[in-house]
């Protein structure tokens, strides 16, 4: 199992959750959401994220699907906010 650092790589308009560049969350050993540095977790980021940090944090083959996403983004269509996703 891997842990996986989120960092957020862009935002579009102002996130109500207050993200910048640069600000990361860790999701640890697939069950353990390590708060957004230097913020909270934004519960409607998370939620959207949440399926596929699962699926990525686990051991997969090479030529499975979950390996060809390294960016997810939040629901909200007027204040984007663009994940990165880096396995550690």
């Amino acid at each position: 199992m891997f842990n996986v650092k989120c960092t957020v790589k862009s935002v579009k308009g102002d996130c109500a959750a207050g993200y910048k560049v640069g600000d990361y969350f860790h999701f640890k050993e697939g069950a353990v959401l390590e708060p957004v540095q230097p913020k909270g977790a934004c519960m409607h980021a998370v939620s959207a994220l949440l399926p596929y940090l699962t699926a990525y944090a686990r051991q997969t083959p090479d030529d499975d699907w979950i390996n060809m996403i390294d960016e997810l983004q939040c629901p909200d269509a007027a204040n984007t906010v663009v994940f990165g996703l880096e396995r550690e």
